[in-house]
């Protein structure tokens, strides 16, 4: 006699929470606002301090790192959070070292389309859909 299959292997919590938000998105606005703050704290000769200087150029990256951990931890709001965060990405251009030396912006960018792009609970793709499918009939003939 053979033992009883297993029971498949619960999902883990952690992929259970990123699939239910645009967890990518947020992630991106979040470090892209966070390597702008990184390089405006940079050595003397690194920085370019082209545009406003002062407040302004602490503040749209902290806005940005902000929204990215709204997208995050608030995920009904993700359409505001991520034109906030694309605005704040392209202000840095003219405020925080070009955008942080266009590497912040450009992740902050991407982060917000990726966001706005988001929709939740989307049915699966056909392609996926055969897969999972297939895994079932595998798992059920076991």
């Amino acid at each position: 006699m053979t033992a009883p299959a297993a029971e498949p292997a619960a999902r883990p919590a952690k992929r259970d929470w990123r699939g239910k938000r645009p967890f990518w998105g947020g992630l991106l606005v979040t470090l892209g606002g966070a390597e702008i703050l990184f390089t405006l704290k940079a050595p003397l000769p690194v920085i370019l301090h082209i545009g406003m200087q002062g407040l302004a150029g602490y503040l749209v990256p902290a806005v940005m790192v902000l929204c990215g951990l709204l997208i995050l931890f608030n995920p009904a709001q993700r359409l505001f959070y991520s034109i906030l965060a694309l605005l704040a990405s392209l202000g840095s251009w003219i405020t925080s070292n070009l955008g942080g030396f266009v590497i912040g912006m450009l992740l902050g960018v991407v982060g917000a389309c990726l966001t706005f792009g988001w929709l939740p609970d989307q049915p699966l793709r056909q392609g996926r859909q055969r897969r999972l499918d297939r895994r079932e009939a595998r798992r059920a003939g076991a």
